[in-house]
């Protein structure tokens, strides 16, 4: 049995969308891909292999800090969703240099919240290559998922989806 996969992330209209699509392209994803905002529990509940995508200005609202409205609106559903038998897999769009400080922090607080729902995380990714402080992406001294620097490393970026995605479907 094929098992569906399904990208959802916010915000919409800048980096992480483009990073969705193009992680929905090399994992050979045509139609699967939604903007988090304008999607139900039923609609995520009926994949069985979830990739979130989320940017680091995510976690400054998560932190009551600032006003990102596409998690906002989703994220207080994120516990009606069913980890059991899923795999999950999280991407995060941020900027290392001037956000050194919390590099990609809301995949790592998004991927956190569903590690303590006992959730199977797939796509951990290594360190080496990026410039940053600290992160609350970090496990075991990887990214919980991809960290895209799209602001002063877009050249990578491409490289780095396709290996990601490469190991994504090694985990399927």
């Amino acid at each position: 049995m094929k098992k569906r996969i399904g990208i959802f992330y916010g915000p919409t209209g800048g980096s992480t969308e483009r990073v969705a699509k193009m992680i929905a392209n090399e994992l050979g994803i045509t139609e699967d891909v939604y903007p988090i905002k304008n999607v139900s529990i039923t609609q995520i509940n009926h994949y069985d292999i979830i990739i979130f995508g989320c940017s680091t200005l995510g976690s400054e609202t998560w932190n009551g800090k600032s006003s990102q409205s596409d998690w906002d609106i989703f994220r207080p559903e994120l516990g009606k969703i069913n980890t059991q038998g899923k795999l999950f897999a999280f991407f995060g769009t941020g900027d290392s240099v001037t956000y050194s400080r919390n590099f990609v922090n809301a995949m790592g607080i998004l991927a956190k919240e569903f590690m303590a729902k006992g959730a199977k995380v797939i796509g951990q990714w290594p360190t080496e290559g990026y410039t940053f402080s600290d992160s609350e992406a970090l496990i075991n001294d990887k990214f919980i998922g991809l960290a895209i620097d799209e602001e002063f490393e877009a050249y990578k970026t491409p490289d780095r989806v396709k290996k990601w995605a490469e190991l994504i479907k090694k985990s399927i």
